[in-house]
């Protein structure tokens, strides 16, 4: 049986003394978006993080593409070209121009997008490109975000709450981009709070709920599951 393209077992994350993830176990194949929900602290970020080495302290098993990644430190998995993370503050570089921006990230894995692509795919940065990260919209630069991973040719994206704070035309653009994406083979993990937004999108939804996937739902599922999954998203 062919190995899944993220495979993640027994995942357990610590910052500091904080025993923050306890056992999280995952499964992606190629050409998949799975979403990853929970109530604020429910340790969704923090799996995306932990997967990076973005923590004090992990322990488990991080396969991706059959390859142990557990023990290597995070520029070493960066360096594989296979794992791009969009975090929820975005990184851009405020100072530099939106084309400044997307000319910066090396070409790790194949396959990286060109600037014209770029451009094809958010028409908005073509419009924007000589201006400046600080002068240009909270959407222009989640779009900008996400654009700079696709110029490294990471082919496994683990996006952040992207429509945090976003206008609705933003997020219906975002949601085009994710939809396109996906049809192109990438394989996309979304932490997201905007479950309209996730539902349309995601094969599988995974329910985190302090440290721990309690649940999993498949997107064709969701609909007859509706009262299930909210009462793990209640407040």
């Amino acid at each position: 049986m062919a190995e899944s393209l993220l495979r993640v077992r027994e995942l357990n994350a610590f910052y500091g003394e904080s025993h923050v993830l306890h056992g999280i176990d995952l499964d992606l194949e190629e050409g998949e978006v799975v979403t990853l929900l929970g109530r604020n602290g429910a340790g969704r970020t923090t799996t995306l993080r932990a997967m990076l080495g973005l923590v004090d302290r992990r322990r488990g098993s991080v396969k991706v593409n059959g390859r142990e990644i557990i023990a290597m430190p995070t520029h070493r998995i960066a360096h594989l070209g296979l794992l791009g993370y969009c975090p929820e503050e975005r990184g851009i570089f405020a100072s530099l121009s939106v084309e400044e921006n997307l000319m910066l990230p090396p070409k790790l894995g194949e396959g990286g997008m060109s600037v014209d692509e770029i451009y094809r795919m958010f028409p908005n940065l073509l419009e924007v490109r000589r201006r400046t990260g600080m002068r240009i919209s909270g959407g222009e630069q989640q779009m900008l975000a996400i654009a700079r991973i696709l110029r490294t040719g990471a082919r496994l994206l683990l996006l952040d709450e992207i429509t945090e704070g976003l206008a609705p035309v933003i997020v219906k653009t975002l949601g085009r981009m994710i939809g396109d994406l996906k049809q192109r083979g990438f394989t996309i993990i979304l932490v997201e709070q905007n479950f309209r937004f996730a539902s349309r999108l995601a094969d599988r939804h995974y329910i985190i709920e302090h440290g721990k996937v309690i649940d999993r739902i498949d997107g064709a599922d969701l609909e007859k599951n509706m009262e299930r999954l909210n009462r793990y998203l209640s407040v």
